[in-house]
């Protein structure tokens, strides 16, 4: 099975209105509510693959008991450990008009020692058995700043390939730990490395401890640095409309292609495939499986003659 963890849970609401404008009022024409944060968004795409999936991390409070009831509704795994404070939301409001979204994201329950002492005991008994762990997203207040370091080494010490999908100096303390693989978008990596352009980014962040980085480019797709060399995969052409939830699902088309050991060029196609069929999707986090087949032969993947 494939572990997913999700620290900072979420329950998702996206608000769709024929036009956003500010400081006025607005009649909202359709509401989705559905359990999130990166790590499930992960863990649900992978369900859909036909991957066996479990998810961690924490859940609390009336917004938590929403999420678990909506998580059980799909083929992932609960395995959330409870908190006293309540689980976040997030508001997405779409602009029907442009396409455009407008993210409202709270901080996410305070976690104290015992619950984190909790939650370390339920990861360490998952990854017996896990085939891979993904790592993702932002920590909720209460958790210190080097907890994705700390389980990138448990998940080493058992034996278990570990993505990380972070930002700022929990990535920068992340990848320290050396994880098998993380996946910043340009943003990250400049913060991470000082380096602007992605090929020489992405080359040092590898350096700073990774065994492959595969960074986000946008809708120009991926660049990856690997133990077999540097790639780059794009979508046959740019692709319209909404991103939300896109780079959770190139982490699930990475983490498909890992458990299945497929070669770079296939982890990298499933990965840009099913990035570019999320954002093509009518629902807002979700993938167009016929998109994605089609896609999945017209992905181009090349490698670079400099080598990582």
């Amino acid at each position: 099975m494939i572990l997913t963890v999700t620290l900072n849970t979420a329950v998702d609401l996206t608000y769709r209105v024929p036009a956003l404008t500010p400081h006025a009022s607005h009649r909202v024409t359709q509401v989705i509510e559905r359990p999130g944060g990166k790590g499930l968004n992960v863990a649900r795409v992978l369900a859909a693959l036909g991957h066996e999936t479990v998810a961690t991390g924490f859940a609390g409070g009336a917004t938590g008991a929403v999420l678990r009831e909506q998580l059980a509704a799909t083929p992932v795994r609960d395995e959330l450990v409870e908190t006293e404070g309540p689980t976040r939301r997030t508001v997405a409001i779409v602009d029907t008009a442009t396409g455009d979204t407008t993210q409202l994201n709270e901080p996410g329950p305070t976690v104290g020692a015992a619950e984190w002492t909790a939650f370390r005991a339920r990861f360490t008994e998952l990854l017996d058995g896990a085939a891979a762990v993904a790592l993702c997203g932002s920590l909720p207040p209460g958790i210190h700043v080097g907890a994705y370091a700390e389980l990138v080494r448990l998940a080493r010490t058992a034996g278990v390939p570990v993505l990380l999908d972070t930002s700022g100096e929990p990535l920068r303390r992340g990848i320290a730990a050396r994880p098998d693989l993380v996946k910043p978008n340009a943003d990250e990596l400049a913060q991470l490395t000082g380096a602007r352009d992605p090929l020489r980014a992405t080359r040092e962040a590898r350096g700073r401890g990774a065994r492959a980085v595969v960074s986000s480019l946008g809708p120009e797709g991926l660049l990856a640095a690997t133990p077999e060399g540097l790639w780059r995969a794009a979508p046959p052409a740019p692709v319209k409309g909404n991103p939300t939830g896109a780079g959770d699902s190139a982490v699930a088309g990475l983490l498909s292609g890992l458990v299945d050991d497929a070669p770079w060029p296939d982890r990298l196609t499933r990965a840009v495939a099913l990035s570019a069929a999320t954002v093509l999707s009518p629902v807002a986090g979700e993938y167009d499986p016929g998109a994605y087949e089609e896609l999945l032969t017209r992905v181009k993947v090349t490698e670079e003659t400099n080598r990582p």
